[in-house]
């Protein structure tokens, strides 16, 4: 199935019949909300209280148990004092319901979901401050370190074998390198594909394993003001990407989308490195493959993207949001090559780190 047939294109009204059938409230309130491959939704009844609805895409409806083990890993996160949102429970005590729409691919069932809404701005909307990205990476360690102590009877059902977002699978992507043909930048990609096989592969028994978020970007972590000129970290969404990992690819992953929107972005690895070693100190290895992990998730994004657009290109501007200046950070960290780029973040995670 197409990524354009599973995604579901509920209307308002349809929306506010579910939340009536399954919670009991009126909503007085709805719109939409950006997602890659859902649907998403605000909704405020008249009862009060603010949420997001989320329809899961058909294809991932199916996977009800993974989408279980995702809503008690928030609620996990939650209780430990991180800001991840929380399940609530329908009339009859569940905390999804599968149910059938059709969307104009004939009826299918798509996981829904009604989630507390956190309020704040999302870290793509502000500019950066290296405190910011300090925090940015110390939230993204702290996560992965508290989800190390979560149990759950279903965990193995992380264990996402072939699951294209995750760093294991960079070779997958020589499956869609094709829809970049013509593109000079194609290039980059295959050569960094080629050197994750060479550096990265033989260190993989070397990290640290953990459950990584997997998504960890500007768009999925909220913030509001802390005084007159600082920001606190308000709100950690999308959970969608969960997945068995290692430590070094939530840091990975952190670095590249925070470059996304910052005017320096090779400057953005220092203070990240130096808020993610404040709670969990790299080993040799792990600090070793950095910068290629940080190109391959960059080359992950852009891939995907063009292979996402093709699928969906009324969707366009939404998928390739990243990729477009991801481009251009690819080149630049590929031009000036792995030494010279952790000198700047290895050099400045350091000096940050100094009280």
């Amino acid at each position: 199935m197409s990524t354009k047939e599973s995604k579901p294109n509920l209307s308002h009204s349809q929306v506010a019949e579910i939340i009536k059938r399954l919670y009991g409230w009126t909503v007085s309130v709805i719109r939409p909300l950006p997602s890659y491959d859902d649907q998403n939704f605000y909704a405020a009844p008249s009862e009060g209280g603010e949420y997001v609805l989320k329809v899961m895409n058909s294809a991932d409806s199916h996977n009800i148990t993974l989408i279980e083990l995702q809503t008690h890993a928030m609620n996990f996160l939650h209780q430990r004092g991180l800001p991840a949102q929380t399940a609530l429970p329908t009339l009859t005590g569940k905390l999804m319901s599968l149910e059938e729409f059709d969307c104009g691919f004939g009826p299918q069932k798509y996981l829904v979901r009604l989630l507390t809404y956190l309020p704040g701005t999302t870290v793509a909307k502000i500019t950066c401050s290296p405190q910011i990205l300090y925090d940015v990476g110390k939230m993204a360690a702290t996560l992965d370190t508290v989800l190390l102590q979560m149990e759950h009877p279903n965990i193995s059902v992380l264990q996402r074998a072939d699951f294209i977002w995750n760093l294991t699978s960079v070779p997958l992507l020589n499956q869609y390198i094709h829809v970049m043909d013509g593109d000079p930048v194609q290039n980059v990609v295959k050569a960094v594909i080629k050197q994750y096989q060479i550096q990265v592969v033989p260190k993989l028994p070397l990290f640290r394993k953990c459950i990584n978020h997997g998504d960890f970007n500007d768009h999925n972590l909220l913030v509001k003001p802390d005084g007159p000129s600082k920001y606190q970290i308000s709100g950690i969404l999308d959970f969608g990407d969960m997945s068995c990992g290692y430590f070094i690819f939530e840091l990975a992953i952190t670095i590249m989308y925070m470059m996304i929107e910052n005017p320096n972005p090779v400057d953005v690895g220092g203070p990240v490195v130096a808020g993610w070693e404040s709670v969990f100190p790299l080993n040799e290895a792990e600090r070793d493959t950095l910068y290629l992990l940080v190109l391959c998730r960059f080359c992950q994004s852009l891939v995907l993207a063009r292979h996402a657009v093709i699928q969906q290109p009324e969707n366009e501007e939404y998928l390739m949001i990243t990729a477009r200046t991801g481009v251009r950070h690819l080149c630049r960290l590929w031009e000036l090559g792995k030494e010279e780029v952790e000198r700047i973040w290895f050099q400045s995670a350091a000096q940050f780190s100094q009280p």
